[in-house]
């Protein structure tokens, strides 16, 4: 994958304008640092709470890597399942359908209540969140193979495990990693949900909790700072992510993904 230079350029520089924009709206207009502080005093706060965020957004990320792999194995293998057996599939789906429109932070409390480890309650809430666009996308991956291949695959006399794990499989591959890469937003969205449900304090809490205490407080500077770092954080995933499809990618659909 050949990354550019100039790629960067020109969000860096709208980027730019909008936080000199906004820096500037604050000073002009005196707006009150508990109503909008300016990036400045954001950046001020989240250097001054450096430690204490940044060991709350590993919590968080601990969270969300853990439910998105999760997400990713079980996402997958239903789908292979599923797409073998069209009476499992009728079966299966419709409840995967219930679980992804039942808003999370509607049923993240029964869970919270339901499960023994908070870790394993919040991992299952932004489970929840993630796991249908990888079962989806997966699943109209495997339907997308050519027929005319099939047909050939079939002529040749190979079985159905070698038709899925040589035709199929790698037809789905693009569909697999954007299901992933919707995915990994998705699972941080999840996990702050449960977070706030949750409402746990203490040394070993996400930021979803840092943003509350510093909402409570008023401190409207580190909630901003806060909400940086979530920001961040999605960001950084999602091109970890793009950077891991291109390169499995590679193989089966050559350089240009």
């Amino acid at each position: 994958m050949t990354i550019r230079l100039k790629d960067p350029l020109p969000p860096t520089l709208i980027g730019m304008v909008l936080l000199l924009a906004w820096e500037g709206a604050v000073r002009l207009f005196e707006i009150p640092h508990y109503v909008l502080p300016g990036p400045v005093l954001v950046a001020k706060a989240l250097w001054q709470n450096a430690p204490l965020l940044f060991n709350s957004l590993w919590v968080t990320l601990e969270i969300t890597l853990v439910a998105l792999i999760a997400a990713a194995l079980g996402g997958a293998a239903l789908a292979f399942v599923m797409s073998r057996a069209r009476w499992l599939e009728r079966s299966l789906l419709p409840y995967a359908i219930v679980a992804q429109v039942t808003p999370i932070v509607a049923i993240a409390p029964l869970i919270i209540i339901w499960v023994d480890s908070a870790f394993a309650a919040l991992v299952l809430c932004a489970w929840i969140v993630a796991f249908f666009p990888v079962l989806a996308n997966t699943m109209t991956g495997l339907k997308s193979a050519d027929p005319n291949l099939k047909d050939l695959f079939r002529l040749y006399g190979a079985s159905r495990w070698q038709t899925q794990t040589w035709l199929e499989t790698p037809t789905a591959l693009p569909y697999f990693f954007a299901g992933l890469r919707i995915s990994g937003g998705l699972a941080l969205i999840g996990a702050v949900v449960a977070e706030f449900v949750a409402g746990t304090g203490g040394a070993a809490t996400g930021l979803a909790f840092r943003i509350l205490e510093a909402g409570y407080r008023l401190q409207i500077p580190k909630l901003f700072a806060a909400l940086l770092l979530l920001s961040l954080a999605g960001v950084l995933i999602y091109a970890t992510l793009s950077i891991l499809s291109s390169w499995a990618l590679q193989r089966w659909h050559g350089n240009d993904l």
